[in-house]
This record gives structure tokens, C-alpha cells and sequence, in this order.
């Protein structure tokens, strides 16, 4: 097994008052494979941004300048969520919501292998892995 040791002992993360965190089952069972680009922005955004029950209440045009998107993008994005089931929104609060476990034949196996972070970031940025 690979040992890890840190890059840059000195700047080591510290967990701060207002953590927050992404669940890996969001790339482990291919939740991120089903959402556009702007759809995993803004559910990073809300992630950050949303207290301990995952609750925030940022408005849409402050959403729109911290993410560079215009109103028809944040709408298919936000759609893009709720349907993903991995957001509730009802004007102006948007909940990230518990992931739930998917139906089976959706869910990645263990024969699958693990998923790397560049992977992850390739998505993101509209690349293929």
C-alpha cells in the first residue's frame, strides 16, 4: 500500500467553525455523471455556502455573480439538482439534501475500482476520463 505523507506539512488543513463537506458517494455512485457543469458549480456553491441541515438562502442574482451564470442557466442548473434528488428548493431557500443510496443497477460496484479526484476534475471541466 502507497504510504501518504504531506506535500506541505505547514499548510496541512484545519477543519474551520463553519465546515461543510461533499459526500463521496456523489462521485462513487455516479450522481456527478448525471449533472451538467453548471449543475456541479452550483452544488458546490450550495454545499459551501449552506449551514449544518445543508440550508442556505443566497438570492438568485448573488448566486448568478459568484458563479458567472445568467438566469436560464442557474434555472437548468437548479432543475438539473432537483431532479438529481440532490436538492430541495422552494424560493428562497434551497436545501442539499441527504444522498440516498441508488437503485442498483446505477450504483458503481466495487469491481468498479476507485475513483480518482482528476477524474472527478476532468468532468467538471468537460473532459473525458
Amino acid at each position: 500500500m502507497y504510504q501518504k505523507y504531506p506535500i506541505h506539512p505547514q499548510r496541512l488543513r484545519k477543519v474551520p467553525r463553519q465546515f461543510s463537506w461533499v459526500d463521496h458517494r456523489l462521485v462513487r455512485d455516479g450522481h456527478i455523471e448525471r449533472l451538467s457543469h453548471a449543475a456541479a458549480a452550483l452544488y458546490l456553491f450550495l454545499v459551501t455556502v449552506g449551514d449544518q441541515q445543508g440550508l442556505s438562502y443566497y438570492s438568485d442574482p448573488i448566486v448568478m455573480q459568484r458563479l458567472g451564470m445568467d438566469e436560464v442557466t442557474l434555472q437548468q442548473a437548479r432543475f438539473n439538482l432537483i431532479q438529481a434528488d440532490l436538492i430541495a428548493w422552494k424560493k428562497p431557500l434551497y436545501q442539499v439534501l441527504s444522498i440516498q443510496v441508488p437503485p442498483v443497477n446505477q450504483a458503481r460496484t466495487a469491481q468498479a475500482g476507485p475513483v480518482h479526484f482528476s477524474d472527478v476534475l476532468k468532468k467538471l471541466a468537460g473532459g473525458n476520463t
